[in-house]
Protein backbone atom coordinates (compact mmCIF):
# COMPACT_ATOMS: atom_id res chain seq x y z
CA UNK A 1 0.00 0.00 0.00
CA UNK A 2 1.61 3.30 -1.53
CA UNK A 3 0.80 6.59 0.79
CA UNK A 4 -1.21 7.74 -2.52
CA UNK A 5 -4.20 4.72 -2.13
CA UNK A 6 -7.00 5.69 -0.08
CA UNK A 7 -8.36 3.69 2.93
CA UNK A 8 -12.29 3.23 3.09
CA UNK A 9 -12.32 0.55 5.58
CA UNK A 10 -10.03 -0.48 8.45
CA UNK A 11 -9.45 -3.76 6.32
CA UNK A 12 -7.42 -1.98 3.74
CA UNK A 13 -5.02 -1.39 6.55
CA UNK A 14 -1.61 -3.88 6.96
CA UNK A 15 -2.18 -6.05 10.15
CA UNK A 16 1.33 -6.35 11.00
CA UNK A 17 3.44 -2.91 11.30
CA UNK A 18 5.27 -2.41 14.33
CA UNK A 19 5.01 0.21 16.60
CA UNK A 20 8.48 2.81 16.24
CA UNK A 21 9.11 2.74 19.54
CA UNK A 22 6.58 0.91 22.57
CA UNK A 23 5.70 2.92 25.64
CA UNK A 24 4.20 0.37 27.66
CA UNK A 25 7.66 -0.72 29.47
CA UNK A 26 7.75 3.40 30.69
CA UNK A 27 4.09 3.15 31.83
CA UNK A 28 4.76 0.46 33.74
CA UNK A 29 7.68 1.44 35.54
CA UNK A 30 6.21 4.90 36.19
CA UNK A 31 2.95 3.30 37.99
CA UNK A 32 4.46 0.60 39.46
CA UNK A 33 5.91 2.03 42.55
CA UNK A 34 2.07 4.24 42.90
CA UNK A 35 0.43 0.82 42.74
CA UNK A 36 -0.90 -0.75 45.83
CA UNK A 37 -2.45 -3.35 47.38
CA UNK A 38 -5.85 -2.97 46.56
CA UNK A 39 -8.08 -2.54 50.35
CA UNK A 40 -11.58 -2.50 50.85
CA UNK A 41 -13.78 0.54 50.66
CA UNK A 42 -14.77 1.89 53.90
CA UNK A 43 -18.19 1.42 54.71
CA UNK A 44 -18.10 4.03 57.12
CA UNK A 45 -19.58 6.48 55.01
CA UNK A 46 -22.62 4.48 54.08
CA UNK A 47 -23.50 3.00 58.06
CA UNK A 48 -23.19 6.98 58.86
CA UNK A 49 -25.66 7.94 55.56
CA UNK A 50 -27.80 5.09 57.07
CA UNK A 51 -27.72 6.34 60.84
CA UNK A 52 -28.24 9.98 59.60
CA UNK A 53 -31.46 8.72 57.42
CA UNK A 54 -33.04 6.44 60.60
CA UNK A 55 -32.40 9.27 62.86
CA UNK A 56 -34.17 11.94 60.72
CA UNK A 57 -37.01 9.90 60.25
CA UNK A 58 -37.30 9.50 63.82
CA UNK A 59 -37.36 13.53 64.87
CA UNK A 60 -39.84 13.48 62.01
CA UNK A 61 -41.93 11.22 63.57
CA UNK A 62 -41.85 12.59 66.90
CA UNK A 63 -42.41 16.40 65.59
CA UNK A 64 -45.38 14.97 63.64
CA UNK A 65 -47.00 13.24 67.15
CA UNK A 66 -45.83 16.24 69.09
CA UNK A 67 -46.32 19.40 67.38
CA UNK A 68 -48.45 19.60 64.48
CA UNK A 69 -52.01 20.82 64.73
CA UNK A 70 -54.68 18.24 64.41
CA UNK A 71 -52.98 16.18 67.03
CA UNK A 72 -54.42 15.02 70.08
CA UNK A 73 -54.17 17.48 73.25
CA UNK A 74 -55.19 17.88 76.52
CA UNK A 75 -58.05 20.37 77.03
CA UNK A 76 -59.66 19.88 80.62
CA UNK A 77 -63.45 19.34 79.25
CA UNK A 78 -65.66 16.68 80.51
CA UNK A 79 -67.36 14.39 78.64
CA UNK A 80 -69.86 13.27 81.94
CA UNK A 81 -69.55 16.87 83.68
CA UNK A 82 -73.34 16.51 83.95
CA UNK A 83 -73.52 13.63 85.61
CA UNK A 84 -72.06 13.13 88.62
CA UNK A 85 -69.28 11.16 87.81
CA UNK A 86 -65.70 11.45 88.20
CA UNK A 87 -64.87 13.63 84.62
CA UNK A 88 -62.74 11.91 82.54
CA UNK A 89 -60.43 13.96 80.48
CA UNK A 90 -60.61 14.37 76.59
CA UNK A 91 -57.74 14.16 74.89
CA UNK A 92 -58.79 15.73 71.45
CA UNK A 93 -58.09 18.96 70.02
CA UNK A 94 -61.80 18.91 68.38
CA UNK A 95 -63.54 19.65 71.58
CA UNK A 96 -62.45 23.18 72.55
CA UNK A 97 -64.09 24.83 69.97
CA UNK A 98 -66.29 27.60 71.93
CA UNK A 99 -69.45 27.09 70.27
CA UNK A 100 -69.88 23.80 70.81
CA UNK A 101 -68.85 23.98 74.61
CA UNK A 102 -71.48 27.24 74.89
CA UNK A 103 -74.71 25.47 72.79
CA UNK A 104 -73.86 21.77 74.54
CA UNK A 105 -73.73 24.13 78.18
CA UNK A 106 -76.80 25.72 77.48
CA UNK A 107 -79.15 22.63 76.18
CA UNK A 108 -77.95 20.37 79.03
CA UNK A 109 -79.05 23.25 81.41
CA UNK A 110 -82.79 23.22 80.10
CA UNK A 111 -82.77 19.61 79.52
CA UNK A 112 -84.32 18.74 82.63
CA UNK A 113 -87.30 21.34 82.24
CA UNK A 114 -87.59 20.21 78.47
CA UNK A 115 -87.60 16.82 79.44
CA UNK A 116 -90.51 17.23 82.05
CA UNK A 117 -92.62 18.69 79.29
CA UNK A 118 -92.50 15.35 77.28
CA UNK A 119 -94.49 12.51 78.07
CA UNK A 120 -93.53 9.80 80.74
CA UNK A 121 -92.41 7.38 78.31
CA UNK A 122 -90.48 9.88 75.74
CA UNK A 123 -88.65 10.87 79.27
CA UNK A 124 -87.71 7.16 79.43
CA UNK A 125 -86.42 6.65 76.01
CA UNK A 126 -83.98 10.04 76.07
CA UNK A 127 -82.74 9.03 79.65
CA UNK A 128 -81.88 5.69 78.62
CA UNK A 129 -80.28 6.77 74.88
CA UNK A 130 -78.25 10.02 76.89
CA UNK A 131 -77.18 6.71 79.67
CA UNK A 132 -76.19 4.85 76.40
CA UNK A 133 -74.14 7.64 75.34
CA UNK A 134 -72.45 8.94 77.85
CA UNK A 135 -71.19 5.34 78.64
CA UNK A 136 -70.05 4.84 74.89
CA UNK A 137 -68.14 8.66 75.58
CA UNK A 138 -66.20 7.58 78.29
CA UNK A 139 -65.81 4.21 77.46
CA UNK A 140 -63.99 5.69 74.15
CA UNK A 141 -62.30 8.28 76.17
CA UNK A 142 -60.78 5.81 78.33
CA UNK A 143 -59.59 3.93 75.16
CA UNK A 144 -57.88 6.86 73.40
CA UNK A 145 -56.12 6.94 76.73
CA UNK A 146 -54.61 4.26 75.83
CA UNK A 147 -54.12 4.73 72.55
CA UNK A 148 -54.54 8.56 72.02
CA UNK A 149 -53.07 7.87 68.08
CA UNK A 150 -55.86 5.95 67.14
CA UNK A 151 -57.97 7.60 63.66
CA UNK A 152 -60.72 5.33 64.72
CA UNK A 153 -61.22 5.54 67.79
CA UNK A 154 -61.36 9.39 67.66
CA UNK A 155 -63.52 9.29 64.53
CA UNK A 156 -66.55 7.37 66.74
CA UNK A 157 -65.69 9.89 69.63
CA UNK A 158 -66.42 12.89 67.16
CA UNK A 159 -69.35 10.50 65.90
CA UNK A 160 -70.87 10.54 69.82
CA UNK A 161 -70.20 13.92 70.65
CA UNK A 162 -72.87 14.51 67.68
CA UNK A 163 -74.84 12.00 68.53
CA UNK A 164 -75.19 13.78 72.13
CA UNK A 165 -76.16 17.06 70.60
CA UNK A 166 -78.70 15.58 67.98
CA UNK A 167 -79.84 14.00 71.19
CA UNK A 168 -79.93 17.31 73.45
CA UNK A 169 -81.60 19.54 70.68
CA UNK A 170 -84.08 17.09 69.35
CA UNK A 171 -85.05 17.35 73.52
CA UNK A 172 -85.09 20.61 73.35
CA UNK A 173 -87.08 21.33 70.59
CA UNK A 174 -89.64 18.83 71.65
CA UNK A 175 -89.36 20.60 74.96
CA UNK A 176 -90.79 23.63 73.99
CA UNK A 177 -93.29 22.64 71.72
CA UNK A 178 -94.38 19.78 74.24
CA UNK A 179 -94.61 17.31 71.74
CA UNK A 180 -93.93 13.62 71.46
CA UNK A 181 -90.28 12.58 69.91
Amino acid sequence: MTNRERVTSLADLPQDIAPQRDLWPGIESAIAPAARPARRPSRAPQFLAMAATVAALAIGIWIGRSFLPGQPATTGLTAANDTGTAPAVIQAAFVTDPKYLRERAALVRSLESRLAALPPETQTKVAVSLQAIRASMKDLEDALGKDPSNALLQELLVNTYQEEMRVLGVVHEAGASRQEI
